[in-house]
């Protein structure tokens, strides 16, 4: 079992103390190390593929909560609508359109959140400042039509770049806060609390610092993928 239970104490002591839930990013993982950090308490897993989610959701304990963490393609996302608990990345309207038929047909509410691009490198996913507004205004003329109505966006996701200066980190984070806290008033949370998905295993501290309520953690808790 290459689980660290000492890491994941640690590090659910931190979200507690900040009000922050923690996903274990479970990708290329065995299901007994999931099962493990569940016998520990933890119940919110990720994964970045679509099949291998499918896979694991049908043979693990139904009171797992899956989050879909990876890029998510249009043709894939009906076969994790009847269960996703969240799905982090959607970073276009026209995806949104796709969750919300598949939502429809299953007559289920599907949660979503909004992904940003913070980061320099190109080759992370999600919309800018400008898209991501655009996108909102497009889900509320939607739904001025009676559509859109089994979609929950609940908040913003994003990831900083794979960089060592510490103040390209923050000023990243604190960007993403900024766009967070001026579109609440867009999202769907009448009983439940706005989400803000950043920070990683090697950032999520300063992610937390920032007014992250939600860390996506892997390696902390799993070891080194090979």
């Amino acid at each position: 079992m290459a689980i660290n239970l000492e890491n994941f104490r640690k590090i659910k002591a931190e979200c507690d103390a900040a009000n922050a839930t923690l996903v274990a990013v479970s990708k290329i993982k065995p299901e007994q190390d999931i099962l493990a950090l569940r016998e520990a308490g933890q119940l919110d897993f990720g994964e970045n593929y679509v099949q291998e989610l499918v896979e694991k959701a049908d043979k693990l304990p139904k009171d797992i909560r899956w989050h879909f963490i990876g890029h998510l393609q249009r043709n894939k996302v009906k076969y994790i609508a009847p269960f996703v608990h969240l799905i982090h990345g959607v970073d276009s309207f026209r995806l949104l359109e796709e969750i919300s038929k598949q939502a429809d047909k299953l007559q289920r509410d599907i949660h979503c959140l909004l992904q940003v691009h913070i980061a320099t490198e190109e080759t992370k996913f999600g919309m800018d400042a400008d898209e991501l507004e655009e996108c909102l205004k497009a889900v509320a003329d939607a739904r001025t039509e009676g559509k859109f109505t089994r979609i929950k966006i609940r908040g913003l996701m994003g990831m900083a770049s794979f960089s060592d200066k510490q103040e390209q980190i923050e000023k990243e984070f604190e960007d993403l806060f900024f766009l967070y806290n001026r579109h609440q008033p867009n999202f769907d949370n009448t009983d439940t609390s706005p989400i803000l998905s950043m920070g990683m295993s090697g950032d999520y501290q300063t992610a937390l610092q920032k007014g992250s309520n939600m860390i996506r953690i892997g390696s902390a808790l799993f070891g080194m993928r090979n």
